[in-house]
């Protein structure tokens, strides 16, 4: 009979307890970011890196030079990686005509879905052409941490984002961001 009563109290306790545990908040950590330029006549990489302020504050920065513009012609290939000995192709693996994108966004929910969380941070908010040198400006773990923990929520582990851009069909730069979701 004891034993019953322990059970039983046991249960009421895990009952009472999982209508008062607290969502568990993800965390997102950039921990690398690596820009290269394909083409260096068509476009170079001014900069490109993670700054670390503090233990809790960093940002990605970066700065394309176009050296051929007006670009009347852009598409990027976007790729989502997770670790799993080594990366693999996780959920996401699409290509998107940058200038119609940016011109009808609704029409492109997964592009819409990573653009979101860049657009505040950067000057890409035309449409074709553009005739002026490209940034992404201080964008912060907090900002992608919103997207990939509270909008859709992803499993723990290492990631990495993958970005092609090709102008005319050709392919002209390559961006990898890499973090750790915990």
């Amino acid at each position: 009979m004891c034993v019953m009563c322990s059970t039983l109290n046991v249960l009421v306790y895990l009952l009472v307890i999982s209508h008062f545990v607290v969502e568990i908040a993800c965390r997102v950590e950039f921990t690398n970011v690596k820009c290269n330029s394909l083409d260096k006549e068509f476009s170079d990489f001014e900069y490109c890196y993670l700054k670390s302020v503090n233990r809790t504050y960093k940002y990605a920065s970066l700065k394309v030079n176009l050296f051929q513009v007006p670009v009347t012609n852009v598409s990027t290939k976007l790729g989502l990686y997770k670790r799993f000995s080594g990366y693999k192709p996780f959920l996401y693996n699409l290509t998107v005509d940058a200038c119609k994108y940016l011109k009808h966004q609704k029409s492109f929910p997964v592009a819409s879905y990573f653009y979101e969380i860049i657009k505040d941070y950067s000057n890409l908010n035309h449409s074709c052409p553009f005739d002026h040198d490209l940034i992404l400006d201080k964008l912060t773990t907090e900002q992608v941490n919103n997207r990939f923990s509270k909008t859709l929520t992803f499993p723990e582990g290492d990631y990495m984002v993958e970005l092609h851009f090709l102008a005319y069909g050709i392919n002209r730069a390559v961006v990898k961001a890499y973090f750790t979701l915990s």
